[in-house]
């Protein structure tokens, strides 16, 4: 199982990996080996097969009834590594194949993370996290929400269970962008309110396009994001008569580009799983307006908390744009507050860190 003694480095077995995962493999290098057992067989974009990343091969399939013989085949599968990394639901039959032979076959440790909530929930999914995992060295959570069904739903051990936000290079969201390095270019005069809406919050934007209305002319509204322009959207601002002040200039390649030029953020409405895209816009030092409750009121700076409102309060929303779009001196220094607890909780160094640490104890090796 282990390269302890031979002089290698450590070897990762990467089940289905996300998020996280390519900054880690990237940040640690040839200080790790890795393998990688994807959905196509892949690797995913940004990394390129090396001596210390490879794509698995002839991995047993992640689908399937959990039959003992499968189970095996899939713990058998794990015994060259010194590690086992699984990733969401659909990689939890390797973390139960692992329950099932971890002592029968010296199987190496195994940590799961989760990254968003299960939408789809039900007894029975809860039932078999709550098995698959049951010797598992950890399981890694990004913020308060999963850490709850993990401890609740799940019933996994306190000591198991890691909170790890994703972590953002902050010193990248501290330089300003240029005004006229983006799209649309700044002018000078003018205010940016921003929005990075995640897909299928129609409604919530259209809360958003009824409360920008009420702003001086001055105040141009910038939607980040593939698929946020829709006609219901369109027709409303057609209605509103603010079609020279709405954009939609599409996907963003480089949100550090963009982030830095907004005078205020609106996060308008929920979010599926840990809030990256808000955390991103308090490391440019952006005031933000969001909904209370759920795992945005936990990220942001208390500071914020004047200009939270109520989820589907329309009329809450409006205000406190308008009242923000007034205060200069207050958006300044929410925006500073923002900053500053993004750098404090959600450094990427400081992640990887936390990350190495975690690791290195579940392989009782350091690297």
């Amino acid at each position: 199982m282990s390269s302890g003694g031979s002089g290698l480095a450590p070897h990762i077995l990467h089940v289905l990996p996300q998020g996280e995962a390519l900054a880690f493999i990237n940040a640690f290098g040839n200080a790790l080996r890795h393998t990688l057992v994807t959905a196509d067989g892949g690797l995913p974009a940004g990394l390129q097969q090396s001596a210390y990343l490879k794509p698995a091969s002839n991995f047993p399939s992640l689908e399937g009834l959990p039959t003992p013989g499968r189970m095996q085949k899939l713990a058998r599968a794990m015994t060259p590594f010194d590690l086992v990394l699984t990733y969401g639901y659909e990689a939890l039959d390797v973390a139960m194949a692992h329950t099932l032979f971890k002592d029968a076959m010296d199987l190496p440790a195994l940590v799961h993370h989760e990254t968003e909530p299960d939408r789809r929930g039900g007894l029975k999914r809860s039932w078999y996290r709550r098995i698959a995992l049951g010797k598992s060295a950890g399981l890694v959570v990004p913020g308060e929400e999963l850490e709850e069904a993990a401890l609740v739903d799940w019933q996994q051990p306190m000591g198991r269970v890691k909170k790890i936000a994703p972590g953002i290079d902050t010193k990248a969201f501290a330089r300003r962008p240029k005004k006229d390095g983006f799209r649309l270019i700044k002018h000078d005069g003018e205010f940016w309110v921003g929005a990075w809406p995640e897909e299928g919050a129609e409604e919530a934007l259209l809360s958003l396009v009824r409360a920008f209305v009420h702003l001086d002319p001055k105040w141009q509204l910038i939607v980040l994001g593939e698929g946020a322009r829709t006609r219901s959207i369109e027709a409303e601002i057609d209605r509103l008569q603010i079609n020279d002040r709405v954009y939609f200039p599409g996907a963003v390649r480089d949100p550090a580009k963009v982030l830095g030029l907004f005078d205020i953020f609106v996060e308008p409405g929920a979010t599926g799983g840990f809030p990256e895209r808000m955390v991103q816009a308090m490391a440019a030092s952006c005031p933000i307006i969001a909904p209370r409750g759920g795992e945005m009121e936990y990220v942001l700076a208390p500071q914020s908390s004047e200009w939270l409102f109520d989820p589907g309060n329309d009329t809450m929303l409006g205000a406190n744009l308008l009242g923000l779009a007034k205060e200069k001196e207050a958006r300044s220094a929410v925006g500073e507050a923002n900053r500053a607890r993004a750098v404090k909780e959600f450094d990427r160094t400081k992640a990887i860190a936390t990350y190495r640490r975690l690791y290195s104890s579940a392989m009782k090796r350091e690297f």
